[in-house]
């Protein structure tokens, strides 16, 4: 069969392709142990399946409008007006099955062909990927291990041309852990205020944090109707299955990814957008609880790897990855990652999975229990020991 060019242009996310190879491993009897997918091991909080259960007992099960339930969208305006410090008003949410689709709404209502697009490199994929779908060309920033994972300003300012229609950037950073000072943010702000260009800011790790406060650049005056932030409930409240995000953005915006929501998914389910209801208007205790519990993890897992030889990784400031330099082994980045897959029955993934400035690093996920981490510890130094 031949293809649409659109297709060609997709790209993928590597950590499901890891997963299969380790699950494959796994039915063939191997033990392994599972550091490539970001996905926290908690259950969803109680009084939040409560809810979904709940919603489908009182028939829940029906459409709702395009944009999402009016009750969703005013707690989301809530919640991001007491954690943002901006005004937002429910014609301002979207609601969408994840974040992956406000990338995609936001690329495709944004670029045509011909625009230019920066985004985080190393960084989540899908950024690259809906860039190119959209048929826009996608400008790496590189994000460089000796400024903290943060952006070189001088070398930033370069990448900007009049062909820079959006910007995206995410902080805390998958994979870095990094996080954006608000210098930075302000810097990118005046650039997007003075070129008329859009920013969209992936928040979705912003109540895991262990160093300072969480800072978005929708409050920085003068942003907050051109920003699009990305939320969601998969990170904060365990609820990766739910398929449950948000864009939040100005009102011609919010009108587009709605033309968009209609053409492609419809609604997110209403007993879902009920049970994320409950997660943001209900008790908070487990959310911070699972932070603390991820910090427990992180001062683990970077105190073991900076001891494997050949290893070394910065203290991560937020999210739960651990991106690790392994260019001391004198192997690359896939090299590593296969290999300690294949001898050790340790799974990660490949830095180049995040953009070719990832290579030379690896990515733990450490959203996994203290005792699979020190089983990976070990396994790891023994292994890497052999090369």
């Amino acid at each position: 069969m031949k293809f649409s060019k659109l297709v060609q242009r997709a790209g993928t996310e590597t950590a499901f392709a890891v997963l299969a190879k380790a699950k494959e491993l796994e039915r063939q009897g191997k033990s392994i142990i599972h550091f490539e997918i970001g996905e926290p091991d908690f259950n969803t909080p109680e009084n939040v399946k409560q809810a979904g259960i709940k919603a489908i007992q009182e028939n829940f099960t029906h459409y709702s409008p395009a944009q999402g339930i009016l009750e969703l969208r005013e707690a989301v305006a809530e919640y991001i007006h007491k954690t943002r410090g901006i005004d937002v008003s429910p014609e301002e949410v979207v609601i969408t099955p994840g974040g992956k689709d406000v990338i995609l709404f936001t690329a495709s209502a944004i670029l045509d062909e011909g625009d230019e697009a920066i985004y985080p490199n190393p960084g989540y994929p899908i950024y690259e990927s809906a860039i190119k779908i959209s048929g826009a060309t996608p400008v790496p920033m590189p994000l460089l291990e000796e400024n903290g994972f943060a952006f070189d300003r001088k070398e930033f300012e370069k990448l900007i041309t009049p062909k820079t229609k959006l910007i995206i950037i995410n902080s805390p950073g998958n994979p870095t852990g990094g996080i954006l000072s608000t210098e930075d943010l302000e810097f990118i702000a005046d650039i997007a205020k003075k070129n008329d260009i859009i920013v969209m800011s992936d928040e979705i790790y912003s109540r895991i944090i262990y160093e300072g406060e969480f800072h978005s650049i929708a409050s920085i005056p003068g942003m907050k109707e051109r920003t699009v932030i990305l939320d969601g409930f998969s990170k904060t409240y365990a609820m990766t299955g739910w398929r449950l995000g948000y864009a939040v953005t100005n009102k011609e915006l919010a009108k587009q990814f709605v033309k968009l929501a209609t053409n492609s998914f419809s609604c997110v389910a209403t007993f879902v957008q009920m049970a994320g209801i409950e997660a943001l208007r209900g008790p908070q205790d487990t959310v911070e609880e699972m932070r603390k519990k991820y910090e427990e993890r992180r001062n683990l897992i970077i105190n073991g790897l900076n001891e494997v030889p050949g290893f070394s990784v910065l203290m991560p400031k937020g999210a739960f990855y651990a991106f690790v330099n392994i260019t001391g082994t004198g192997k690359t980045s896939k090299e590593i990652s296969d290999y300690l897959l294949n001898e050790a029955g340790v799974a990660t993934l490949p830095g180049t999975s995040f953009g070719k400035y990832g290579e030379g690093y690896i990515r733990f996920s450490y959203a996994t229990s203290l005792d699979n981490i020190k089983e990976g510890l070990k396994r790891v130094k023994e292994a890497i020991s052999k090369l």
